[in-house]
């Protein structure tokens, strides 16, 4: 490999949520810290070069993308998604969440259901009420090692609940499923039938495992697309979630419109200067670099996977199709949530997150980020061991 992941880069005393926050968020210090969805790698060099030339220059005022910008995003999803976003369909916002919140505000009124997939994404739900709608959730279903849709619940809700607005989750957060396209296509058609927007978060889209692959959903019908927020960023991929840079698409004149007013009354105007640099040179000169990175994911997931068949086979990897974040099932070990909580933290020494957070049917399970060099993920692993093989001696 051309890159070192293997390379330990100690983020502490950086104002790092992930490490330097432990305590602020009720934790105990000293856990290695396997949450949060950022990575433990410095981004690509080429986008470090870029963001130099920024800083040499020394001047940070108002800034504004051109043509150059478009291209270069235009160009990643042309290449990896055989999706080509046309340039008025672009906004550009702060984050994804940011863009959720402001498509709650624009498609729906106080009070309207707003629809959901748990174990999902825990924002999804927060901004949901945060705005004042009713979150409905249409629960997966796990079957075997993976997790489906039930797409007679997802429609009856939708008609029950005179649902205006699905966030999908594709790839989805927690559960690793990357959604073939006749899945897709089932979403599409019901929201179709019953005049529902789409709001598609499709963040994790570039890391998918070998044998699945990624749609962008409003690249499946022109209907689709009309009726589609397709929410996209560098910052999962390069690790630039601190920059603030996030690309949303919408074809249709009316929905892009309300969307942008529901933006402009927050205030927002401009991504900041480093973030659409980033982004600029993260699409222009990432490749490289990403395809190595997943390289090195892959055999950390693999790592995980043998590790648990191998010495905690009580313990569950759901089949993970994308993302670099692993869902992993408790439930064997039999204890509440309270006790689990306590053999990941005082036990193990570990910070993930609760399964729990993603919604009531995510209680029993842990998401853990394996985004970090394998040296690290081996002590978390060995941790592990230790703590749930001193549970059942006890």
């Amino acid at each position: 490999m051309g890159y070192d992941f293997d390379k330990i880069t100690d983020r502490k005393g950086t104002k790092c949520l992930k490490y330097d926050f432990a305590t602020a968020r009720g934790k105990k210090e000293g856990l290695i810290s396997m949450w949060v969805a950022d990575m433990d790698f410095p981004t690509a060099p080429e986008i470090l070069e870029s963001l130099r030339g920024v800083v040499d220059h020394g001047i940070f005022g108002y800034t504004e993308s051109d043509d150059a910008y478009y291209e270069s995003v235009a160009d990643w999803y042309r290449t990896h998604f055989e999706w080509e976003p046309r340039k008025e369909w672009l906004i550009k916002t702060p984050g994804v969440v940011f863009a959720l919140s402001a498509a709650i505000r624009a498609f729906t009124k106080e009070g309207e259901a707003v629809l959901i997939q748990q174990p999902v994404y825990y924002p999804f739900s927060e901004v949901i009420v945060d705005n004042g709608r009713k979150p409905v959730d249409s629960p997966l279903v796990l079957k075997g090692d993976h997790y489906e849709i039930d797409f007679d619940d997802f429609e009856r809700k939708v008609i029950e609940e005179r649902v205006k607005l699905f966030i999908l989750c594709s790839p989805h957060n927690p559960v690793g499923r990357v959604w073939k396209e006749w899945e897709l296509r089932r979403i599409g058609e019901i929201c179709v039938a019953h005049d529902v927007i789409v709001c598609s978060d499709e963040i994790h889209s570039d890391f998918v495992w070998e044998g699945n692959k990624h749609t962008v959903f409003a690249s499946l019908d022109p209907a689709f697309a009309e009726r589609s927020i397709t929410c996209t960023a560098p910052s999962k991929t390069f690790n630039l979630a601190g920059l603030q840079a996030s690309n949303i698409f919408v074809p249709n004149r009316r929905l892009r419109l309300a969307l942008k007013k529901s933006i402009a009354a927050t205030g927002y105007s401009q991504l900041n200067t480093m973030a659409l640099f980033a982004c600029e040179a993260a699409y222009t000169h990432g490749d490289k670099w990403l395809g190595e990175l997943k390289e090195y994911l892959q055999g950390n997931i693999k790592y995980f996977n043998d590790f648990l068949e191998r010495e905690l086979p009580m313990l569950h990897l759901i089949k993970t199709e994308g993302t670099y974040l692993l869902w992993v099932d408790f439930r064997e070990l039999g204890l509440t949530e309270l006790e689990l909580e306590d053999l990941i933290v005082n036990r193990a020494g570990l910070w993930l997150d609760s399964g729990a957070m993603f919604g009531k049917v995510g209680e029993g399970f842990e998401r853990f980020n394996i985004a970090c060099p394998r040296s690290v993920l081996a002590a978390a692993l060995e941790q592990l061991k230790r703590a749930v093989l001193s549970l059942k001696a006890s």
